[in-house]
């Protein structure tokens, strides 16, 4: 049995960490390599990075974190943002990030999945899934920092990123983002169940209970997180002794 896996989330807006609540009013929550080398001191399992917002100087940008991280940390990390070739991928996996996450443009053209996977192995590609519910027992996923509804279903956008080679699926929950309320275990649990990749639960981490539900009633193989981490409200090393706790296994 593999261990589960605590990463927490860092969204960057013009070069600092920031929050909102189910996508909307994004607040300051400091500087990424700060924050980042405070999780490479609680022993995260990885981080990941997400550019929200597109400028001219994007991938520039983006290059130049990864770069800095590689000096700076020494767990694996993710970064993600607008990423939309396969030499976008190629840059920053030479910058120095472990994996990529791809987001609208998988969905736009879902033979990056597949180019992305080939040429750099599926282990470095994740894709990150954007749910919302609308109702009938449904999710459907969203696009454009989940402005656009896409009408695709979410098991069924989720099926199609694995068999086109994704080695990972990042599923966060747009209802219950920054709530701090749980996980949608409900979504998370159908998309876990239904794929051999692994599925990182996101969107509503607020208490331990919550980290320890998504892995035994979400089947998550790991759990993310951002505003209890960047916040203080708890350490990395708190959730995953609450975990283990729980009978799950992580490191320690």
């Amino acid at each position: 049995m593999l261990a589960k896996r605590v990463i927490p989330c860092l969204d960057i807006k013009a070069g600092r960490v920031v929050k909102g609540v189910n996508f909307l009013g994004l607040k300051d929550a400091g500087d990424p390599i700060e924050l980042a080398k405070k999780y490479n001191d609680q022993k995260a399992d990885e981080l990941v990075f997400l550019d929200i917002t597109a400028t001219n100087e994007k991938r520039k940008t983006l290059i130049e974190l990864a770069s800095r991280l590689a000096r700076e940390i020494f767990i694996p990390f993710t970064i993600g943002g607008g990423i939309s070739s396969a030499e976008e991928i190629h840059d920053l996996v030479t910058a120095g990030a472990d994996k990529i996450s791809i987001n609208s443009a998988a969905v736009k053209r879902p033979e990056l999945i597949s180019e992305g996977a080939r040429q750099f192995g599926a282990q470095c590609i994740v894709v990150a899934i954007d749910v919302k519910s609308v109702g009938g027992g449904k999710w459907h996923v969203f696009t454009h920092a989940g402005q656009k509804d896409t009408g695709l279903d979410a098991v069924e956008w989720a099926l199609e990123a694995e068999a086109r080679g994704a080695g990972e699926i990042l599923l966060t929950s747009m209802d219950c983002d920054g709530a701090q309320k749980g996980f949608d275990l409900v979504i998370t649990a159908q998309i876990s169940s239904q794929l051999k990749i692994p599925v990182i639960a996101s969107g509503g981490g607020g208490t331990l209970e919550s980290f320890s539900e998504g892995v035994l009633k979400g089947k998550a193989d790991a759990v993310l997180a951002a505003s209890v981490f960047h916040y203080g409200t708890f350490s990395v090393n708190q959730v995953k002794r609450h975990m283990q706790k729980d009978g799950i296994l992580v490191r320690l």
